[in-house]
């Protein structure tokens, strides 16, 4: 008996070595960074700048002659770095997908078509392994977003740190998310690798549903107080109250053109496009009806065998010349996301862009279409103190190391399973 009680403590203590870094405790004292390149992601780079914030808001920021109260402040001496605003995730599953293989970590689709009921707020995951990850490479937001079916449901936006959804939320149920049928339908023959496109002959009657739906959920939301109520059409009351942003994921730019038509007929005001390939064709329409595209994946070829090979990298800068809003993110797998500084530093090396434009992809643009932008995006007095420092480009993989984080201005522990990984073999094979 005293075996088997013995190996279960040393069980337990394996587990507790193996866990994530305790939640960061809230701001203690005031924080004073100096010396160090700030890049405000508005476009504004500030050298020898100086940043201080207190309470988790930012409440100076500015030059080497900035004023700042340093009495009993903690000042950092950060001569030689980079300060950045913390990079926003969107359009992910972080949080609410941690193995592909293993079906009980997979909580990101429910059973059915239409489902804007759901909510990933109240399934996000504090203790996923996979977010430290993320945070050593500046990612400290994320938009976790549920997937399935045609009306997949709610995203919220969460802090990358936190003992639970609800310590991390910044913004519940940020928009709701619906995938438009594409006009062609692609299939892959896995015998001899060939793909076929052709016309998709569903399309009509998917569309058909949503009229429905959506008529239902309209007139359900101009009824003050409907008994009984109906989860489902409740849910979409924010998306014609416009205090909530309807994500259509859509590529092609037949489709884009229709499902932005489609949400303007019932009154949506507030539609951004998430994946976008063709966005390009569309461009002046997405700028005329303040459509804001949110990018899929860079890191991949183009959709179409006639495209330049690098089409696809120059897309964003591209609609951002056109006058579309635009953020990047990385919707193809969850655990990758940890790449995402390095997709907008590949659309500044292939597009007509500086760095700092390339930044606003990840920070202020994502933040203002989100509608947090008054909290979080850019380095401003009076917002949240959600910042990092690199010791060099955040958008290269040479220069992005993240020293130090701060999520509403606690210090954020970077510590990660693959930090802890490389420390164990290392040691094992650098014995003799």
């Amino acid at each position: 008996m005293k075996k088997i009680i013995f190996g279960l403590l040393a069980l337990c203590g394996l587990q507790a070595q193996a866990q994530n870094p305790a939640p960061a405790l809230p701001q203690a004292k005031s924080i004073v960074l100096t010396g160090a390149t700030i890049h405000v992601g508005n476009g504004q780079v500030i050298a020898n700048g100086v940043v201080a914030f207190d309470k988790g808001i930012i409440t100076a920021i500015g030059g080497p002659a900035t004023t700042v109260d340093r009495t009993n402040a903690e000042v950092i001496d950060l001569s030689g770095k980079h300060i950045f605003p913390g990079i926003i995730a969107m359009g992910s599953t972080i949080g609410i997908q941690e193995i592909a293989s293993v079906r009980a970590t997979l909580d990101f689709e429910e059973i059915g078509d239409m489902n804007p009921h759901v909510r990933a707020l109240i399934a996000y995951n504090t203790d996923s392994e996979v977010i430290p990850t993320l945070r050593s490479s500046g990612i400290l937001l994320a938009q976790a977003v549920p997937q399935g079916g045609f009306i997949s449901g709610s995203s919220s936006v969460f802090n990358t740190d936190g003992w639970n959804w609800e310590d991390a939320v910044l913004k519940k149920d940020d928009g709701i998310w619906l995938s438009w049928p594409a006009y062609l339908s692609r299939s892959f023959n896995y015998d001899d690798y060939s793909i076929t496109v052709k016309k998709n002959e569903k399309r009509a009657d998917i569309i058909a549903t949503f009229e429905t739906f959506f008529a239902d959920a309209k007139a359900y939301a101009d009824v003050e107080n409907p008994s009984p109520v109906n989860l489902r059409l409740a849910a979409m009351k924010g998306l014609f109250a416009g205090t909530q942003n309807l994500y259509v994921r859509a590529d092609y730019a037949k489709d884009i053109l229709e499902a932005v038509k489609f949400a303007q007929k019932f009154g949506i005001k507030k539609v951004v496009i998430s994946g976008g390939s063709e966005a390009l064709k569309v461009a002046d329409f997405l700028k005329e009806n303040q459509v804001s595209v949110v990018l899929g994946a860079l890191h991949r070829l183009p959709g179409r065998q006639d495209d330049d090979v690098y089409a696809v990298y120059e897309l964003p800068a591209k609609l951002h010349k056109a006058g579309v809003k635009v953020a990047i993110s990385y919707d193809d797998e969850w655990w990758r996301v940890r790449n995402l500084p390095f997709q907008a530093g590949s659309a500044t090396a292939f597009g007509t862009m500086t760095s700092e434009e390339a930044l606003a992809f990840l920070t202020l643009n994502p933040a203002q279409i989100m509608g947090i932008d008054a909290q979080v995006g850019s380095l401003e007095k009076g917002k949240q103190a959600t910042l990092l420092v690199s010791k060099g480009d955040l958008l290269d993989m040479r220069g992005n190391v993240v020293e130090h984080a701060f999520i509403k201005g606690a210090k954020i522990n970077l510590d990660d399973k693959q930090k802890r990984l490389y420390q164990k073999y290392k040691e094992k094979y650098g014995q003799e």
